[in-house]
């Protein structure tokens, strides 16, 4: 089994500005000790680290924990989409088991996608073989849409479903994007960070309809489960929502969704989960 999003972070090293003391909950450091401890309680062979600030000093350290661990499956990493993102990446490459460059979107314009300046950096990370993991929210995905059209050569993943408000009924706006971009051949979507988008009074039983509209959407093959451990933890707990994850999904479909998927998308080639 094989968590594909899981962050960890150093208080005020590697660049490290976030999670602040607004929030307490998390508001300290998450080292591997940590991680490894996660993954033993809930029998969880490997992991994808996913950086969680826009930083070199971020992505460098989290490649070195992957030097430390065969349990560290691969790393997404951050660069600079408008810099020289081929010779960064190449490099990157060499020092660890870099997997893919999450550029952090989520508070940018509706259209960020479609930014000329960026074009150059999407097509870098296609000839690299790096997935382009895409954090973002329900008004940026016809601008994501785009991009996956205009480069059918370039891999992404939907982080945390692009958090939709999880309450009583899945929205149908939200529903219409996924759609969009789930005709894409090249686009997946995790299965993660849901249950820190639920509605105020939302139980996590909410979350399963999503679950259940991207299971038809996406299918088995390109869906994957992340955890977003530690953040997840500001609303419930790693096991909590493994079990509902794994209710949610068909059995069918848990070897892909929980391991397979992770280790095809992401051409993971190291460690517990090669």
């Amino acid at each position: 089994m094989i968590d594909a999003h899981v962050h960890l972070w150093q208080l005020g090293r590697n660049d490290c500005s976030w999670p602040g003391a607004d929030l307490p909950a998390i508001h300290r450091d998450y080292g591997l000790a940590d991680l490894l401890a996660q993954l033993d309680a809930n029998k969880v062979d490997a992991a994808i680290l996913v950086q969680s600030q826009e930083s070199d000093a971020d992505t460098h350290w989290l490649l070195s924990l992957a030097a430390e661990t065969d349990r560290i499956a691969g790393v997404v990493g951050w660069v600079d989409l408008t810099g020289d993102v081929a010779a960064r990446v190449a490099a990157l490459q060499v020092a660890g088991p870099l997997v893919g460059i999450r550029p952090m979107m989520q508070g940018r314009a509706p259209d960020c996608f479609d930014d000329a300046a960026l074009a150059p950096g999407f097509a870098a990370l296609a000839r690299h073989g790096l997935v382009l993991d895409a954090l973002v929210r329900p008004q940026h995905l016809a601008s994501l849409a785009r991009l996956a059209r205009r480069q059918p050569d370039l891999s992404i993943i939907i982080d945390h479903a692009a958090k939709p408000l999880v309450g009583d009924a899945v929205p149908t706006d939200w529903r219409a994007a996924m759609a969009d971009l789930a005709a894409c051949p090249n686009v997946a979507c995790k299965l993660s960070g849901l249950l820190t988008e639920l509605a105020p009074g939302a139980g996590e039983g909410a979350a399963a309809p999503f679950i259940a509209e991207l299971v038809a959407l996406f299918g088995p093959d390109r869906l994957l489960w992340g955890s977003d451990w530690p953040v997840l933890t500001l609303a419930s707990d790693y096991a909590a929502w493994l079990d509902l994850a794994r209710a949610s999904v068909p059995v069918a479909a848990h070897r892909a969704i929980f391991a397979d998927n992770a280790v095809r998308l992401y051409r993971v080639t190291q460690g517990a989960a090669a």
